[in-house]
């Protein structure tokens, strides 16, 4: 990383924790009572030129890596966990484009668009029909004189309503297998969406997730080469599973922020002694610090094959990393909770209570989405099939 790159990240950085806590904090509990898009924090985003984080600077973005998209999710969780999901969301699909369409002059022009305009991305993999398994599509895509028609039911829609575009996942063709799948994006102006189910969660409320019909026409161009296959173990599951893992380390850390300043408040009213409820936040915060390294561990490893070029596309590919992928999901999806719980503990009723600056309604609320979203028992049952024929553990 050369000065003039660390310090651009520095500056970022540091707009993030700025939006995280004047823009996000400030409108996370309306946004959560509403259930609507956080549509301040988005904007403040845009103004930061943060959703080109991920686009190559030859194109107009910052050209970051996942270490440092990690530390901008889990930055802006602390404030807000819908927000920093979005955000985390969006960059899993630039990821796809960066990756695996930058030889296409329609892409290259339109990621230069991104930056320019500060585009937000969505993604529909869900189907109905496929019961939660992304690698199989009903839908297809259909191709003549250049162009392509598709139509697709899907089970939720994460803020495609207020999205610029969407990546769908789709057959390859009218008579292709459902696993053989393409990924296109859809612009908007392009297509129509009619929401068939209602988004009344218990958490992450701001992702605005129900379900819709798509209708979508335009260019073929817009198709992304390759598989679908590959794009996702390259690159949407890294994306996701350690942008998602970063930012519900910053809920915790979030939680346990709270808990600590509990604790300090306590131990202010009694000058000379430690709270009895110290030694449960020094307990939780042991937890929190191995939660982080997990991530950071994983995301610079990431960085690291990315850096090696093809040779590092093709070990993304391996059983190894799709373990390792796995475990950290499962592991962080799992953590954050306890984490939480643990916070909610140490500050006790206040905790509990909706209308108190220690309250952790929400950020538990939130947190409790991690497992569900790709199913922690699919993942597991998938790590089952792998360790049967695996040995390097």
């Amino acid at each position: 990383m050369t000065a003039g790159h660390e310090a651009h990240f520095n500056a970022q950085l540091a707009a993030v924790r700025k939006i995280a806590t004047e823009v996000a904090a400030r409108h996370a509990a309306d946004v959560d009572a509403k259930s609507r898009f956080p549509r301040e924090s988005l904007e403040a985003l845009k103004d930061a030129k943060l959703l080109s984080a991920l686009v190559p600077a030859e194109l107009g973005g910052s050209g970051f890596g996942m270490r440092q998209l990690a530390s901008l999710c889990s930055t802006l969780a602390q404030g807000c966990g819908a927000s920093a999901m979005v955000l985390a969301m969006h960059y899993s699909q630039v990821a796809c484009i960066v990756r695996h369409a930058g030889d296409s002059a329609f892409f290259r022009d339109y990621l230069k668009e991104l930056a320019a305009q500060q585009l937000l991305l969505a993604s529909m993999t869900s189907e109905n029909g496929t019961f939660g398994e992304t690698r199989t599509s009903i839908c297809a895509v259909e191709r003549s004189a250049g162009r392509f028609k598709l139509e697709k039911d899907a089970t939720t829609g994460s803020y495609c309503e207020h999205a610029d575009g969407i990546l769908v996942t789709c057959r390859r063709a009218p008579d292709a297998a459902g696993t053989d799948q393409v990924l296109m994006l859809v612009r908007k102006g392009d297509y129509t969406l009619t929401q068939t189910t209602t988004w009344d969660a218990l958490g992450m409320r701001g992702t605005c997730s129900p379900g819709f019909k798509l209708v979508s026409h335009g260019p073929e161009a817009q198709i992304i080469p390759g598989s679908f296959a590959d794009s996702s173990a390259q690159s949407m599951v890294p994306y996701s599973h350690i942008l998602w893992s970063s930012l519900w380390w910053g809920i915790a850390a979030d939680a346990v922020g709270r808990a600590s300043e509990f604790v300090r408040a306590a131990a202010r009213r009694n000058p000379g002694t430690v709270p009895p409820t110290a030694l449960r936040l020094a307990e939780v915060s042991t937890r929190l610090q191995a939660m982080r390294h997990n991530w950071l561990a994983l995301a610079t490893e990431f960085d690291d094959l990315a850096g090696r070029g093809p040779d590092g596309m093709k070990e993304l590919l391996t059983i190894g990393w799709a373990l390792k992928l796995n475990n950290l999901k499962i592991g962080a999806s799992q953590a954050a909770p306890q984490i939480v719980h643990e916070a909610l503990q140490i500050t006790g009723i206040l905790g509990y209570k909706n209308d108190s600056p220690f309250s952790l309604g929400r950020q538990y609320r939130d947190v409790l989405s991690a497992s569900l979203m790709i199913s922690n028992d699919r993942i597991a049952g998938k790590n089952a099939s792998m360790l049967l024929i695996y040995k390097d553990l």
